[in-house]
């Protein structure tokens, strides 16, 4: 029967015979299953972006950058395709990049002869007698490319902040983007694993 004095009317029923009847969702049960859905969401697209960039058919392409070097040579950085290359943007100011630099020499005076490249563009609010100065001091074996009018950070993605650093494969594709300091072990280890493959 009906308990309008109490105002329940199928919770007696259901009462009566052991069984608890459901209610409505309260407010925070709903708030956790519309974020549990809202984070299965972002996984979901979160892992396609990630199969996408990773897969060899979603990496990003190189941009097709040409710059002048120290030494007044024109480099295009297509021209290196077929070798692993290290797309590193620096500044003399810079007291991560320049902490880097030894790092950076020796792995270019152990992979280069096998065919690893590094090209170092310096940022264009860096002086370009700076940028000599400290190439010339420090010995940098590697190409040192002025980015005079900021052309080469605009096509990497509008760099600002240094270092940014892009592994790209023999391929042409950027498989790798840091900003900050490098973990130079494992860049090694990506670097001789395309050696090896090229």
């Amino acid at each position: 029967m009906w308990n309008r004095a109490r105002g329940n009317a199928g919770g007696c029923l259901a009462r009566g015979f052991g069984v608890e009847a459901p209610g409505p969702l309260s407010v925070a049960q709903a708030m956790k299953t519309k974020d549990l859905l809202i984070g299965l969401f972002a996984l979901l697209l979160g892992s396609v972006l990630a199969w996408l960039w990773f897969s060899p058919g979603g990496l990003k392409e190189a941009p097709a950058v040409t710059a002048t070097t120290l030494d007044g040579r024109t480099l295009a950085l297509q021209e290196l395709r077929g070798r692993p290359v290290l797309v590193t943007f620096w500044a003399t100011s810079c007291p991560g990049c320049v902490k880097e630099i030894p790092h950076l020499v020796e792995l270019h005076h152990e992979l280069a002869p096998r065919g690893f490249e590094i090209v170092a563009f310096a940022m264009e609010y860096d002086p370009a007698d700076q940028v000599r100065e400290m190439a010339t001091r420090r010995g940098l074996p590697y190409v040192v490319a002025l980015d005079s009018r900021g052309e080469a950070a605009k096509a990497f993605g509008d760099v600002r902040l240094t270092p940014t650093h892009f592994l790209i494969d023999p391929q042409g594709r950027i498989v790798q983007q840091k900003i900050g300091e490098l973990d130079m072990a494992q860049l090694r280890g990506r670097i001789l694993a395309m050696l090896g493959s090229a």
